[in-house]
């Protein structure tokens, strides 16, 4: 009786232990399974989190692209535009027939009702005559010799040049001032340059 007791009692130790076993083996099941449930959500979670910044950067880019279509659409028209002003400017200043004087007044008005509306659309004159010379707005076409004003100073505007808002839309064509270079020739008493050689200073190399 005690031996069949004993293997009972082992018997049913084996089955505890195995129960117990399985219930481990459950709970690290249920453990692997919460950490890749946990992995999986994180991934998701930054798929998400990227994804919405994507598409934030792209309402962005919508959004820059819609406001400069709004800012400059018209750039290309008013560019076109220019020469016609040109043109107007043009013949104002080069009309010196007194019998044209009121075809000029009539030109003149309509210069500047059609600056007047450009500059409602953002298109704006570069100040250049009398200005300093600023190579971001003014192109030199020329250096003319000044003693009168500052160097790098404008002198004259042979073409204008716009703003568009915030752009330089066409440079002013200037001419910029420079300062005269004077050699200074010490002479004797003679009048002749100093020195023994009268040869004029054409050139020091021999001949």
């Amino acid at each position: 009786m005690e031996g069949r007791e004993i293997r009972e009692n082992e018997t049913a130790l084996n089955e505890e232990e195995t129960e117990l076993k399985d219930v481990e083996t459950a709970q690290e099941a249920q453990v692997d399974e919460k950490e890749r449930l946990t992995l999986e959500l994180q991934a998701m979670n930054d798929k998400y989190l990227r994804l919405y910044a994507e598409f934030e950067n792209y309402k962005k880019r919508v959004n820059k692209d819609k406001e400069e279509l709004l800012k400059y659409g018209n750039e290309n028209l008013l560019y076109d535009l220019l020469p016609a002003i040109d043109n107007l400017e043009m013949a104002i200043k080069h009309s010196s027939n007194e019998a044209s004087k009121g075809l000029v007044e009539g030109v003149e008005i309509t210069l500047r009702e059609l600056n007047r509306t450009l500059e409602k659309f953002g298109l704006i004159p570069i100040e250049a005559v009398g200005k300093p010379f600023d190579p971001s707005v003014h192109h030199a076409m020329m250096q003319v010799e000044r003693d009168d004003i500052d160097e790098k100073t404008v002198v004259e505007e042979f073409r204008k040049g716009y703003m568009f808002r915030d752009k330089v839309l066409r440079p002013s064509l200037v001419a910029v001032s420079k300062k005269i270079e004077r050699v200074q020739e010490a002479k004797d008493s003679s009048g002749q340059v100093d020195g023994s050689n009268p040869r004029t200073l054409e050139s020091s190399n021999p001949t």
